[in-house]
């Protein structure tokens, strides 16, 4: 199945430079490109494509209110955030948006094709480096956590996952940490997503971080 793709960016050269590397996949398609959020939310309305490859800074509308706006109604249409990560300080709030995970506009191009697919089979992009530095990069902000809340209804097993889920674990090494198989892991965090409406990994992980299960030094 091809999976269908909008750009968002504001400079074209990204764009174009994004849609050669997609041109080379078989299984990835362009449909739309679009210049800032408002675009950007609009072609998804239109176009209801699989992945939105959403940059955070343009004009007008940013990134962060497109993805909070394209992921409000619960569709099938999944965020990607585009960012340089280093000298950006808003990659939170994109995830809190909504946004399944984030691509680094440096990275490598078999990366990006492959978190696109990762995105649009449903799961959350987050890797274990991505999530320490997430927490890392803001746990020890000053402010108030946005959107504290509390664990409610998990059973003691369901918040030892949750915990190894905010560190940034894999599956298998969660199963390895509570010897238990990769199958069972699986299962508490798809109890977990159900439990506390989480859309996928990534919203698991800012769960684990808000609720303090997580923080900057572990």
């Amino acid at each position: 199945m091809t999976v269908r793709v909008v750009l968002a960016d504001d400079q074209p050269l990204v764009r174009t430079a994004l849609q050669m590397v997609i041109t080379d996949a078989p299984d990835i398609e362009v449909v739309g490109e679009a210049g800032n959020g408002a675009e950007a939310v609009e072609l998804a309305g239109s176009l209801e494509p699989d992945v939105v490859v959403m940059d955070i800074r343009m004009p007008g509308m940013d990134g962060i209110e497109a993805t909070r706006r394209i992921t409000a109604d619960g569709g099938s249409t999944h965020v990607v955030v585009l960012t340089t990560f280093d000298d950006d300080d808003y990659v939170y709030g994109a995830l809190r948006a909504g946004a399944a995970g984030f691509l680094v506009k440096d990275m490598a191009l078999d990366d990006i094709l492959t978190a696109i697919r990762v995105v649009a089979a449903g799961d959350g992009l987050i890797a274990p480096s991505v999530t320490r530095r997430l927490i890392e990069e803001f746990a020890d902000r000053p402010g108030p956590v946005p959107g504290r809340r509390t664990l409610n209804g998990i059973t003691e097993r369901e918040h030892e996952v949750l915990t190894l889920v905010g560190r940034g674990l894999s599956n298998a090494e969660i199963a390895a940490e509570l010897v238990i198989s990769v199958a069972t892991v699986k299962t508490y965090v798809t109890r977990l997503l159900t439990k506390l409406d989480a859309r996928d990994r990534v919203q698991l992980v800012i769960i684990a971080y808000e609720t303090g299960l997580v923080t900057a030094t572990q």
